[in-house]
């Protein structure tokens, strides 16, 4: 068992290291439209070979697509692109079937209702 300082607040983890995911969904705007599907992809936990298969690419343009996605997002590993991708799935994810769609409108809808 580790001891924790006691120097060490327990406030917010994003404040304390600097590393809010919420700045890379601000960059978004920046991506192309084959890097935005690349990261909508890469939120789904698949590697890079997995990607590819699924985008019909090589393995090493998986890799530069992500290597460009990160610098242009400002986050250093494909788990914070990844992070990343998971709350920006609306912005990213142009399929109006999509169930994530389906259920953040209903969400609203019995938040609205509530009210």
């Amino acid at each position: 068992m580790t001891t924790r300082s006691i120097a060490v607040s327990p406030g917010c983890a994003y404040r304390r290291t600097g590393s809010d995911p919420a700045s890379g969904v601000r960059r978004l705007s920046s991506l192309t439209d084959r890097e935005r599907e690349v990261l909508l992809m890469l939120g789904t936990g698949l590697g890079n070979r997995e990607l590819a298969r699924e985008l019909g690419i090589a393995e090493r343009t998986v890799k530069a697509h992500i290597a460009n996605i990160l610098d242009k997002i400002g986050q250093h590993t494909r788990t914070q692109a990844a992070i990343v991708a998971a709350l920006a799935h609306d912005v990213l994810c142009v399929d109006r079937a999509c169930t994530r769609h389906l259920m953040r409108v209903a969400g609203q809808r019995d938040e609205v209702s509530a009210a």
